[in-house]
């Protein structure tokens, strides 16, 4: 589990299928901006699974310079995206 205000990456990982995380943040540094709860795993639902496992989804905060790397706005205007903890990673 992680802290609000700890730093993450998100895994940057192909995936076919459902998925909630979009491939432009995939490999992109963050901060665990608040902790959302836990709920049965979106990913596994749609493929059928009938126990899907319960994990714990992050809303995560990035700067627009990080994602985009033609970002012409302020450099402190950020991103807030809610990603499922499966797809995050503590190695920076």
């Amino acid at each position: 589990m992680y802290r609000v205000g700890e730093s993450i990456r998100v895994d940057k990982r192909h995936s076919t299928g459902h998925c909630r995380t979009p491939s432009y943040i995939r490999g992109k540094k963050g901060v665990i901006e608040r902790i959302c709860g836990d709920f049965p795993n979106p990913e596994q639902i749609a493929l059928g699974i009938k126990d899907p496992e319960i994990i714990t989804l992050y809303r995560c905060q990035f700067l627009l310079e990080d994602v985009f790397k033609n970002y012409k706005g302020s450099s402190g205007d950020t991103l807030e995206l809610e990603i499922y903890e499966h797809w995050l990673s503590s190695k920076l």
